[in-house]
């Protein structure tokens, strides 16, 4: 059995915003840098909205199980560069003070990076990780989401993704986390256990028993809703406080 998850009772955000920041090239010929793949992102959000799965996260005294689409912006990097934490941390404060984005104290902000941009820590320490900090007074949380199609085999579950984009579709499951954990534990202080992991850590790289494969050789375990029609997605389980078990939905 998981060890409990408890309440240390900082705050928790009742309906997070999604700001977009994409970092490097998405205008690749690569068929994973793409305009395509951009849009899978933005349907994700779109669809995680008020879904069965981010019902889970109403069970962690707060959170509304709804997910708001904020704008987006995107800071162009010369190809093959680096990243550092700090780097990742400037690049959200930038945006918000040039007026790019917002400032939201509801905000999660995901620099999301083209797969040519070196991360230190990527694909060998994690995949995706989530903070806070504060821009002109305000506690702003944000994300580091790297393309999994940099390190495909240490950042997707499968090298065939269920919308044909094997990177990013990666990528989706590494974001649900981050987005769950910073809906919850937003400033380090809300919800963890003791060893310090928190809901998406305790069902991380877990997808359920009922996935359902493709012709295309993907499997995918849940559908939401797009603007237009509906996507596959394979994604990782999210933790209920209530019994301390992980959910698909």
């Amino acid at each position: 059995a998981l060890s409990p998850i408890i309440n240390h009772h900082g705050p928790v955000i009742v309906t997070p915003k999604v700001y977009l920041i994409w970092y490097g090239n998405w205008n690749q010929t690569n068929g994973t840098d793409t305009p395509a793949g951009q849009q899978i992102v933005r349907d994700f959000v779109y669809g995680v909205n008020n879904s069965p799965y981010f019902q889970t996260n109403t069970t962690y005294s707060g959170p509304s199980g709804l997910v708001l689409n904020g704008t987006e912006t995107t800071v162009t990097a010369a190809a093959h560069s680096s990243l550092s934490d700090n780097q990742v941390s400037s690049v959200v404060s930038s945006a918000i003070t040039s007026g790019k984005l917002a400032k939201d104290s509801t905000g999660v902000y995901f620099v999301v990076t083209s797969s040519d941009i070196a991360k230190s820590g990527f694909c060998s320490q994690y995949c995706g990780w989530h903070t806070y900090g504060t821009v002109s007074g305000t506690a702003i949380k944000y994300s580091f989401i790297g393309n999994a199609a940099r390190c495909i085999s240490s950042c997707a579950m499968q090298s065939i993704g269920p919308n044909g984009n094997a990177g990013v579709d990666g990528l989706i499951s590494v974001m649900a986390h981050e987005l769950e954990e910073a809906t919850t534990d937003p400033q380090l202080n809300a919800w963890y256990d003791s060893s310090g992991n928190e809901n998406g850590d305790k069902c991380a790289w877990t997808f359920g028993q009922n996935s359902t494969l493709l012709s295309s050789g993907a499997y995918y375990n849940m559908t939401m809703p797009t603007t237009s029609g509906s996507r596959n997605y394979l994604i990782q389980r999210d933790l209920s406080a209530i019994d301390n078990k992980c959910y698909v939905n």
